[in-house]
């Protein structure tokens, strides 16, 4: 026989109370990507046509490779959450679930550390 209300059997088990992080996290790693991404088309535009020494003179700059690192990680974390969400809401075997989520978070760690050592290898060569 069991003593529990309703109430009781239920409390616990509701909101987790991180989906509004989940949504400001991607709408701000939104806005950083528009304008990261605005500088990167504006080093590309810029870099058209330079010789090899002037491109790596400019990658080289503290500035510039630092912002080319927040773009890297700015962008691996959106591409993160987005695929969480396509993971969660389209994946119905909870096993499956877990280990797209793991794979998800490894290969975005994967990714923006191949991409940061890559531009850290640019700037200090």
């Amino acid at each position: 026989m069991n003593m529990r209300t309703p109430l009781k059997n239920v409390r616990h088990l509701g909101s987790a109370k991180e989906g509004a992080d989940h949504f400001w996290m991607q709408r701000v790693t939104a806005v950083a990507n528009l304008v990261l991404g605005l500088f990167l088309v504006w080093l590309i535009a810029s870099l058209a046509g330079a010789d090899y020494a002037t491109v790596k003179s400019t990658l080289a700059n503290p500035i510039v490779a630092l912002l080319l690192a927040m773009l890297i990680v700015s962008a691996t974390i959106h591409m993160r959450l987005g695929m969480q969400v396509i993971i969660e809401d389209y994946i119905t075997r909870e096993s499956t679930k877990i280990v797209l989520l793991l794979l998800n978070n490894f290969f975005a760690i994967l990714v923006a550390s191949a991409s940061v050592w890559a531009i850290l290898k640019l700037s200090f060569a």
